[in-house]
């Protein structure tokens, strides 16, 4: 485990990808923050066969907004709206806010949507900060350079919405509850996410200065017992924020 880089090793993200899927779909005016998506079964027919995808609890909501679908984390439209971007597509978006995927989009196929990738905390964090600003995308630098050089990589106005949705505590409830670890006392956005079997612990978000980016987990890989996002990761970025 000490030879372990915490920092730049791959692991699954989870749902932390989730938000820039959204932001790609309401860039490309699939959808906005208040469509309606279905949370319901879905069998989605792939070369594979059916890919079925469930959410966190094994239920389902009926019709939510966007909004709510990516504040609460819902598996399912999620999936859905990756039906309507495509996963090579979302592949090209996810590279694009510096996420180097080993694979192609249709190797990943639709489990893309919930984070069947592997990314670094690094990488993952600096996805975030593009976020943050605007969808302008900067190398991470461990010492700030005279100059800073961004480049777009994102739609800045879905990256304001995506942003917006991610800071709503009440879009959130359905899931995390209305007195979440998550709430702040100043503005920040944030998502957490869990990787198959709890492996991975996420809570990646901001405030108006701040990027911070947390992983829970063992070096090893190996699984942990009850233990989400929510509670493992998030307890550490609040108290960091």
């Amino acid at each position: 485990a000490s030879e372990v880089d915490g920092v730049l090793a791959l692991r699954q993200p989870g749902s932390t990808l989730k938000p820039f899927l959204y932001a790609q779909a309401i860039a490309e005016r699939r959808i906005t923050a208040a469509s309606l998506l279905e949370d319901s079964s879905a069998q989605i027919p792939t070369a594979s066969g059916l890919y079925i995808p469930q959410n966190y609890d094994r239920q389902f909501k009926g019709l939510v907004s966007s909004r709510t679908a990516l504040a609460a984390s819902l598996n399912v439209p999620a999936v859905r709206t990756l039906v309507m971007v495509s996963p090579d597509a979302f592949h090209k978006q996810l590279r694009a806010v510096g996420l180097p995927l080993k694979e192609s989009g249709d190797y990943y196929g639709y489990s893309l949507a919930l984070g069947s990738a592997e990314v670094s905390l690094l990488s993952l964090a600096n996805a975030y900060r593009t976020l943050a600003n605007g969808g302008r995308f900067g190398e991470p630098m461990l010492v700030k350079p005279a100059k800073i050089t961004f480049r777009p990589a994102l739609d800045a106005r879905a990256a304001f919405i995506v942003s917006d949705i991610l800071a709503d505590p009440l879009a959130r409830a359905r899931t995390f509850g209305t007195d979440s670890i998550l709430a702040t006392r100043f503005w920040s956005a944030v998502k957490t996410g869990t990787s198959k079997d709890m492996r991975d612990n996420w809570a990646m978000g901001y405030s108006s200065r701040y990027t911070v980016g947390v992983w829970v987990g063992n070096a090893s890989g190996a699984p942990m017992w009850d233990v989400s996002g929510t509670s493992g990761a998030a307890p550490v970025w609040a108290a960091l924020m």
